[in-house]
Parts: C-alpha cells; sequence; structure tokens
C-alpha cells in the first residue's frame, strides 16, 4: 500500500495570530498585576518575555512585534512611576531599549527554533515516505522469481531478493553484507577491470557468467548490471538480474557436438557417394567396350552358323543376344543414374505441357497396334532442369505403358495437383497391374523390381532416377497402388527460384 505524505497542521489565520498575541499579552499582564498584589516584585519583565516568545514561537515575526509593543505599553502603564500613564521619562529609555533588544532575541531565536523544527518535520515525513517506498520497491522485487540483488561500488551485497535465494541458495540474512564476487565466486568473460570502465561509461553490462551455489555446483547466468548514481551523479551502487541458462547452455553444447558429428558423417556419405558414382561410371563405361564385342561376334556368329546350328543352340544364341542387349540398357540407365547425381541442374522457368507432349512423342513409338486412352490435365509452369524433368517423366511414361501392356483397354491419365502453395505435384496414373503396397519401399531403390523380368522387361533403375531428379528439385517422389487394380506415381518440384 502506498503511503500518503503526513499534512502539516494548517497555518493560523492572520486574525489568529493577532489575537494570540494580545491574548498571550494579556494573560502575561494579569498574571504580573495578581502577583504585584501578593507582593512579587519583578516578575512583569520575564512574564512579558514569556507572552513575546509564545506569540513569536506560535505566530511568527509579525506576532512576536506586536506582542512586544503592547508589552512595552502594558509594562509602562501598569508597572512604571507616574502608573497608569503612557509617559516615558529619559532615565527609563535604556530600560526599555534593554527589554525591547532582548524581546527580539527571544523573539529571533523562537523563530529560528521554530524554522528548524519544521524542517526537521518535513526532512522526517520526506525519509519516511522513500522508506515507504523503497520498502514497497523491494516487497515488489521480492515477488518475482528472477533472481536481482543490489551492490555497493564495494562490491558488497546490500540487498538480496528471493529469486537470488531460490537460484543461489543463500538467504538474505547470509547474503546481505557479504561481497558479490567472493560469494558466487564468479567467473567473468573479461577482466574485471573493463567490465567496470563499460559499466560506468555506459551505465549497463550484459554477458554471461559463471557462478557457483551454496551447494557448490556451478551454473551459468545471462547477467545484466545497472548502475545507479547519486543526486550528484556519483556511482553509487550496481543492481544485477542473472537468468539461469544452464540447461539452455548444455543443450546448445550438445547440439554443437550433434552438428559437427553430422557434418563428419555428412562429408563422409558424400565422399562414399562420389566414390560409388565414379565407381559406376567407370564400370559402365569399361563393360561397353567387351559388351559390344559379345554381341558383335554373337550376331557374326548367328548369321555364319545359321544352317549348322540346330534349334536348341540357335535359342541358346539368341538368350547370349538378348543378355546382351539387356546389359547394354542396364549399362545406359547406369550411366544415366549415375550422371543424374553428378550433373548441375540448369533451372529455368519450364512448360510442364510442353515436356510432357515430347515425352508422349518418344513414348508414343512403342505404343503401335495399343488401345490407350491418354489423359492429360492441365500442367503449370514450374522452376526446374529442363532435361531431368523430361527425363522423369519419359520414365514414369514408359512404366504406365509397360504395365498397361496385359490390357486390351488401357488408361493412363497425366496431370497435376496443388499440395502447398509454392510446390507443384505431377502425377501418372494407369490401370495397369498394379502392386502391393507392403513393398512401396522397394520401388525407388536402385535394381528393385517387383515383377519378374520375364514379364515386364527393365533394369529397376528407372524409379531411382526419378527420385533423385525429384531431390535434386526440392521435391520426392513417391507411389499408390493396389495388386490389379493400376497405380499413381507423383513427384514433387518447386515453381519458383525462390523456393
Amino acid at each position: 500500500m502506498v503511503r500518503c505524505k503526513p499534512q502539516s497542521p494548517k497555518p493560523l489565520s492572520r486574525i489568529q495570530r493577532y489575537g494570540l498575541a494580545v491574548l498571550s499579552v494579556s494573560v502575561a499582564l494579569g498574571g504580573a498585576l495578581v502577583l504585584e498584589r501578593f507582593h512579587f516584585r519583578d516578575v512583569e519583565v520575564p512574564l512579558f518575555l514569556f507572552a513575546v516568545a509564545v506569540a513569536a514561537w506560535y505566530g511568527g515575526t509579525e506576532d512576536a512585534v506586536l506582542a512586544l509593543i503592547l508589552s512595552c505599553i502594558s509594562f509602562d502603564y501598569f508597572f512604571v512611576e507616574p502608573l497608569h500613564t503612557l509617559d516615558i521619562s529619559l532615565s527609563d529609555l535604556p530600560y526599555y531599549i534593554v527589554f525591547a533588544s532582548f524581546a527580539s532575541l527571544v523573539t529571533w531565536f523562537s523563530a529560528l527554533r521554530r524554522r528548524v523544527e519544521g524542517e526537521l518535520r518535513q526532512a522526517r515525513d520526506d525519509l519516511e515516505i522513500e522508506v515507504a517506498e523503497r520498502t514497497q520497491q523491494a516487497n515488489l522485487l521480492n515477488l518475482t522469481h528472477d533472481t536481482i540483488f543490489v551492490r555497493d561500488m564495494s562490491d558488497v551485497i546490500t540487498y538480496w531478493n528471493r529469486g537470488a535465494q531460490e537460484l543461489y541458495g543463500w538467504t538474505a540474512e547470509e547474503a546481505i553484507g557479504k561481497r558479490a564476487h567472493e560469494l558466487l565466486q564468479s567467473v567473468f568473460p573479461a577482466s574485471i577491470e573493463e567490465i567496470h570502465a563499460e559499466l560506468l561509461h555506459s551505465g549497463r553490462w550484459d554477458g554471461e557468467l559463471k557462478k557457483t551455489r551454496a551447494d557448490g555446483t556451478r551454473v551459468v547466468v545471462a547477467s545484466r548490471w545497472s548502475l545507479r548514481r547519486d543526486e550528484l551523479g556519483r556511482p553509487a551502487a550496481i543492481l544485477e538480474t542473472n537468468n539461469d541458462i544452464t540447461e539452455r547452455k548444455r543443450r546448445e553444447q550438445e547440439i554443437r557436438i550433434l552438428n559437427e558429428e553430422l557434418r563428419k558423417r555428412t562429408a563422409e556419405l558424400e565422399a562414399i557417394n562420389k566414390e560409388l558414382e565414379a565407381f559406376a561410371y567407370s564400370v559402365s563405361h569399361d563393360l561397353r567396350a567387351p559388351l559390344r564385342h559379345m554381341a558383335g561376334f554373337t550376331e557374326l556368329l548367328k548369321k555364319n552358323t545359321a544352317s549348322l546350328l540346330n534349334e536348341r543352340s540357335q535359342r541358346y544364341v539368341m538368350m547370349i543376344l538378348e543378355s546382351a542387349q539387356r546389359m547394354g540398357n542396364l549399362i545406359d540407365d547406369l550411366l544415366a543414374f549415375s550422371r543424374i547425381g553428378r550433373a548441375e541442374t540448369h533451372k529455368t522457368m519450364v512448360s510442364l505441357e510442353q515436356l510432357v507432349e515430347e515425352a508422349l512423342t518418344e513414348v508414343r513409338q512403342d505404343t503401335e497396334g495399343r488401345h490407350i486412352d491418354w489423359r492429360v490435365g492441365g500442367l503449370p509452369a514450374c522452376y526446374g532442369d529442363r532435361s531431368m524433368l523430361r527425363l522423369a517423366l519419359v520414365n514414369l511414361i514408359s512404366n504406365a505403358v509397360k504395365f498397361t501392356r496385359t490390357r486390351s483397354q488401357a488408361e493412363i491419365e497425366i496431370g497435376c495437383m496443388n499440395q502447398q502453395q509454392d510446390q507443384v505435384v505431377v502425377f501418372i496414373r494407369d490401370n495397369g497391374v498394379g502392386f502391393d503396397m507392403k513393398y512401396v519401399s522397394k520401388l525407388f531403390g536402385v535394381f528393385q523390381r517387383l515383377h519378374p523380368p520375364e514379364a515386364f522387361e527393365g533394369t529397376g533403375i528407372g524409379l531411382a532416377t526419378v527420385q533423385r531428379i525429384a531431390q535434386r528439385h526440392g521435391g520426392k517422389a513417391w507411389a499408390e497402388g493396389l495388386v490389379g487394380k493400376g497405380a499413381t506415381f507423383y513427384f514433387s518440384l518447386s515453381k519458383s527460384p525462390g523456393v
């Protein structure tokens, strides 16, 4: 609760003050006359001086002057010969001057003391108000769980709130009067002289400190110091607030260690990837020459021995040629897959409709004599590498053509859907043989096949190539299907360069 400043007594009005002067002199005169009747002599002067002092004390200088004039008149009229007249002889004049001087001195002393006491009362009231405000502020600071304490310029703790007790373990009685840095065993990020220089220059300092609790455990805090100056601008005290960041620093250290480990593993994987790609590229190239020789000589053997070989031997020769051709296709696909991983992407705005038309032109060469119902929806422009996206579309559309071969009326649908504002998802849906969803994780692996080569030709690299192309464009590839009821393949990519 805020305490209000105590109100001083209302000053007396002019009439009240003058009335007080008249009353004090009247009382003094009455007292002197009564005492004179009982043969008490020379009491009138002290009584009149007392009346002047009372008027000066309660009324002020003007009242004291009025009381002095009335006292002189009363003294002359009632106590100086001839009585009951206002005549003043020259011999009595020094006596009146001494009386007036002494009364003036009493008046001055009374007024001075009255002013000093008034100032003391005002200082006491101001001090009570300041103490009440400081007490209220201290109580408010004590309500918070934040760590707050105050120390003087000699590092001696003068205030210690509940939050400081909760964090460090020392009570206010144990902490106040101790040197903060010695009590908390503070470890600074720089020299204390540099920190104090910055504090004196800017009035504040922020940083991380290591401190010790009462139980000996270490704690890391985010510390903020604020400098308070006195009325003359001299440094008076330092208010310090601390926030416990020990757990945060521990997590940051763990994250740094994990990031470093991840960086090393990523570098290792990149190196292994490059080695595998180089190996695949080298093997593919090294296999091409002997494979061409094998196929060429087998073809010559077939022509030259056609009349000499029986049916079984001719079938063996055909099997060699088909295997060589399959091996050639596998090498071509492996080279294409390896190039996708190593090649730089040259991204531009590409029309998906145009790419689909080009892919359909290439694929239709293998669909002669078949009835295929093509359904191509609207396709937007996107941001990507034109040749890579064309290869992805050719692979997926070829897949749909291949696996609808057993259908008398094949249906293939090509379209897109917006999953997110910044991405486009292209899909190719067919009514072919489909696949079992429990094997969906194998579809996009290298050399992974869900159908025997006797039923459907292929190398098992096409879908892996599509997946890698989608990843190079910040997207992914996935599929949905049912056995005997067709399949849908999707891949996503960004619409704009900023994604």
